[in-house]
């Protein structure tokens, strides 16, 4: 899987998609997954997903206000040195 894609396709992995998976049956009766357990599983998944997606968000407003900060306080700087 490339990074940020689902099975090399181009559609990228958001916690909807993971809740919504839907994985076929193998063979008779219960033979196979035990799809109580995928559901667990995708859900714990889709939970932590979100959590990252919040979190890389977060980040990045707090990157964009830093550099915003750093830009004035250089003008500002700028601003002082010059005779």
């Amino acid at each position: 899987m490339q990074n940020g894609t689902v099975y090399g396709g181009t559609q990228q992995l958001h916690p909807r998609l993971v809740r919504e998976r839907n994985f076929s049956t193998v063979g008779l009766g219960r033979r196979g997954l035990n799809p109580q357990e995928v559901r667990h599983f995708l859900h714990r998944v889709s939970l932590e997903l979100a959590a990252l997606r919040q979190d890389v968000a977060r980040l990045n407003d707090e990157n964009t206000r830093l550099k915003r900060a750093l830009r004035d306080w250089q003008s500002a700087q700028a601003r002082r040195r010059t005779p």
